[in-house]
């Protein structure tokens, strides 16, 4: 996949949390020609993306909501924003697990926690795969359950967006027994 669905069409995208980094994805995703749900429980945030990302005469569009549920409903690629901690990371990841369509694919934006790990508690492991954000480059990390066309299709969305898209895959570590 490209930065199309399989039928030629933009992609839907679930963003999940709209602060700066929710916010610039989304901006650019619009520009790129994609459907963006942005969500959000802050209503604050969500009239500050309105403020700052302009749709006029821009490919795609710009939707905003105060629901995970609603974000997902018809996602093709769901990409959390929330804070990088374990509690906050398992629930976005459980409930976009439980809402979204069967064929969503998600992205954990992730520094601290294992994509492996995370991606284990849902039924999608193989469509879920970690991402950083670094400046003008994305870093994918795959997961040890990421299938090789989660990796393709990822990394061509974000080479539509970013100059510079590297896959690494995770390093998982065993306790010594």
């Amino acid at each position: 996949m490209t930065s199309q669905q399989p039928n030629g069409g933009p992609l839907t995208l679930a963003l999940i949390g709209a602060g700066k980094a929710g916010r610039s994805l989304a901006a650019a995703a619009v520009r790129a020609g994609h459907r963006v749900v942005l969500e959000d429980v802050l209503p604050s945030r969500l009239r500050e993306a309105l403020d700052e990302i302009p749709t006029a005469g821009m490919p795609g569009t710009l939707i905003t909501v105060t629901t995970v549920e609603d974000a997902v409903r018809e996602a093709d690629l769901a990409i959390d924003f929330v804070p990088d901690e374990l509690e906050s990371k398992l629930e976005i990841v459980c409930m976009v697990d439980r809402m979204a369509p069967p064929r969503t694919m998600l992205c954990i934006q992730t520094r601290a926690q294992s994509v492996t790990d995370l991606a284990s508690c849902t039924y999608r492991a193989d469509r879920s795969i970690g991402v950083q954000f670094a400046g003008d480059a994305v870093t994918l990390v795959r997961g040890t359950q990421t299938s090789d066309a989660t990796v393709e299709a990822i990394s061509g969305f974000f080479e539509t967006l970013f100059p510079r898209v590297e896959i690494i895959e995770e390093t998982v570590t065993s306790a010594a027994v």
